[in-house]
């Protein structure tokens, strides 16, 4: 297979006020290859990473699922849209029973939890306009979940014979999140939390470029 030249043209910018950034991936005989939108939102510096948990240091989740408690989410200003990519989840000590693992989605930003400043899957991209809070055991506080506001986006649940598992959501058809949006994870089990670490990456657009 020949190799890949890179040709970029347009803007410099990451994304957040060109309409028009184009990107040509062109073999040694001239020819177009057709790259997925995920990996050109990407290289165009659109794409972003929270994460819950380091090298050593998991996070412990919560006891049951709560309504209004996540342990991560990433919220959307007005203006701005966002659309997941993947989240991945390990359980570093299943601990508990009943383990439950779920995201969602709500039109009302979160109100408490540690501030995380979301990191650009471009190296070279600028800070988001997203903004995201970590917290174990449920720290983050969003609002009440109603079958009539809440979308359910992903889930995963085993019984209480059964030991946890890890949780990996790379949507084939993601929700478009029109800011203002809240996307948040919830990972509890019954009588213990079970720690855990993870990550979850979003691409970020203004709501015009993607004509909302």
């Amino acid at each position: 297979m020949a190799t890949l030249d890179v040709a970029l043209t347009g803007s410099a910018d990451r994304g957040l006020t060109n309409n028009a950034q184009n990107l040509l991936l062109l073999d040694r005989g001239g020819g177009l290859v057709v790259i997925d939108f995920f990996a050109k939102a990407i290289l165009d510096g659109h794409g972003y990473q929270v994460r819950a948990g380091t090298i050593s240091v998991p996070l412990v989740g919560d006891v049951l699922i709560t309504d209004t408690a996540a342990e991560f989410c990433v919220d959307a200003a007005t203006a701005f849209t966002m659309i997941p990519v993947a989240q991945h989840i390990s359980i570093n000590l299943a601990g508990g029973t009943a383990h439950e693992y779920a995201t969602k989605g709500v039109a009302t930003a979160s109100t408490a939890g540690t501030a995380f400043v979301l990191l650009p899957l471009n190296s070279g991209g600028a800070a988001a306009a997203l903004t995201a809070r970590v917290s174990a055991a449920g720290g983050v506080t969003v609002t009440a979940e109603l079958a009539t506001t809440t979308q359910f986006y992903w889930g995963v649940g085993r019984p209480a014979a059964d030991l946890a598992v890890d949780g990996n959501w790379e949507p084939l058809r993601p929700p478009v999140l029109i800011g203002p949006r809240c996307l948040y994870t919830q990972i509890a089990a019954a009588t213990t939390g079970p720690s855990y670490f993870a990550h979850l990456d979003v691409l970020q657009f203004t709501s015009a470029q993607l004509g909302q």
